[in-house]
């Protein structure tokens, strides 16, 4: 049985969490695969709005089985804090609930030391959620990391105040002045700890492998967005994972002929959260008013959106990057009411014009060459079958259609599950 695989194909923030929840009644299994607490996937329906930081989006659905891979890092202090808010839906986490062994997990002094990093690079910072993420990975990659699995060993306490005691000598060398009581943070973690215990935690490659045989159908769930990636993002305005199509494969233990169908989630317009070149963005009216009707805030931080016109370019690069075979077009609805409508479809590349994805595309660089259209006045959100939608909304996903040759075969028009229009 093949993988399906979903991601974003932007700089994150394109509504993947709410295309999981609507497609997970066609899966056994949600299965993510990358990132940590810094991603926020949203979901909508019946009255109640629900972020999810860590668990995968398919939580809500019962009968299905959702899994936490050993690509993602995991926060225990977060993840307790996601469980506590999923307790009145009567969820059996126990059950439906599986943690990869090989799981990373996230320290108090990892939080500590990204802070302090960011802090010490002044106007040059990141733009980092502060969520540990980076310094996570860093051990990961270093070999100094501790895993979901170690928490089953005797000794892991011995391990956790090793690798603690060398994180506070990197915060000293930062010399950044970050205020901190270790004490009373290790005190929230170790609870924490003993929450994560409870559930089940497994071998995920080994179970995954045995869900295909089985004939169980999967979908992995990505994180972030595929311009977030640490090989083919925009670095070092990056996250620390593997946010591709590529990702799945080393974050899951699938391998890569078993994947079958790539979801690449866009939005109808672009935005970014922190730091990094942004070609298309907008720092007029136009911007503004995307923002406010697009209610463009970071859902893990709070941080207002940088917002701009479709980027092209940067989307058939990501297109090819992931192997998509199918697109989904988020907020459509937030579009309505521009006379017209701009979409970059290539760059002015020190006096050239390109349309591939160059190696920097920082402002000196990258003039983005837009096609302007028009745009449609109608509210899209009531709307609920392809018919119904306007000849100018069906005429700009036909130009987008040609332009990625790939097909969209979602539109979605609100934050709701319900307003989802499939074509």
């Amino acid at each position: 049985m093949a993988v399906d695989l979903l991601l974003g194909l932007q700089w994150g923030d394109e509504g993947k969490g709410k295309i999981v929840d609507v497609l997970t009644k066609n899966y056994d299994i949600i299965a993510r695969f990358q990132g940590g607490p810094n991603a926020g996937h949203t979901l909508e329906f019946d009255g109640h709005k629900h972020v999810l930081h860590t668990i995968p989006s398919g939580i809500f659905h019962d009968g299905t089985i959702n899994l936490v891979g050993n690509g993602v890092v995991i926060d225990p202090v977060i993840f307790k804090r996601e469980l506590d808010n999923l307790e009145k839906f009567n969820i059996d986490f126990k059950k439906n609930l599986l943690i990869s062994r090989k799981a990373h997990l996230i320290l108090p002094t990892h939080r500590l030391l990204d802070a302090a990093s960011e802090a010490s690079k002044g106007k040059a910072k990141i733009g980092s959620t502060l969520k540990g993420i980076g310094p996570t990975y860093m051990d990961k990659t270093g070999r100094n990391g501790i895993r979901v699995g170690d928490l089953e060993m005797d000794n892991w306490q011995e391990k956790y105040r090793s690798l603690a005691d060398k994180h506070e000598a990197m915060i000293d060398f930062y010399n950044a002045e970050i205020q901190y009581d270790l004490s009373e943070l290790e005190a929230e973690f170790f609870r924490a700890v003993e929450v994560l215990k409870t559930l089940t935690f497994i071998d995920s490659e080994e179970y995954l492998h045995k869900a295909q045989q089985e004939g169980k159908s999967i979908l992995a769930e990505g994180a972030q967005g595929s311009l977030l990636d640490i090989d083919f993002g925009t670095y070092p305005f990056v996250t620390s994972s593997n946010t591709t199509a590529a990702g799945a494969c080393t974050g899951l233990g699938v391998a890569p002929g078993k994947i079958k169908e790539v979801y690449g989630i866009f939005k109808a317009y672009t935005t970014r959260v922190g730091s990094g070149p942004f070609p298309t963005e907008l720092f007029d009216e136009d911007g503004a008013t995307m923002g406010r009707v697009g209610n463009e805030f970071g859902a893990t931080t709070g941080r207002p959106r940088r917002c701009g016109w479709l980027d092209l370019v940067a989307l058939r690069y990501a297109v090819q990057v992931n192997g998509v075979t199918q697109l989904i077009m988020m907020k459509g609805d937030v579009l309505s009411g521009f006379e017209k409508l701009k979409v970059c479809t290539a760059y002015n590349y020190k006096g050239e014009t390109i349309q591939h994805f160059p190696y920097n595309i920082e402002a000196e660089n990258v003039t983005p060459v837009y096609t302007e259209m028009k745009g449609w006045e109608a509210d899209l959100t009531k709307m609920t079958e392809a018919s119904q939608m306007p000849k100018a909304l069906n005429d700009y996903i036909d130009y987008l259609e040609k332009e990625l040759n790939v097909p969209i075969k979602i539109v979605s028009v609100g934050p709701d599950r319900k307003q989802t229009i499939i074509r």
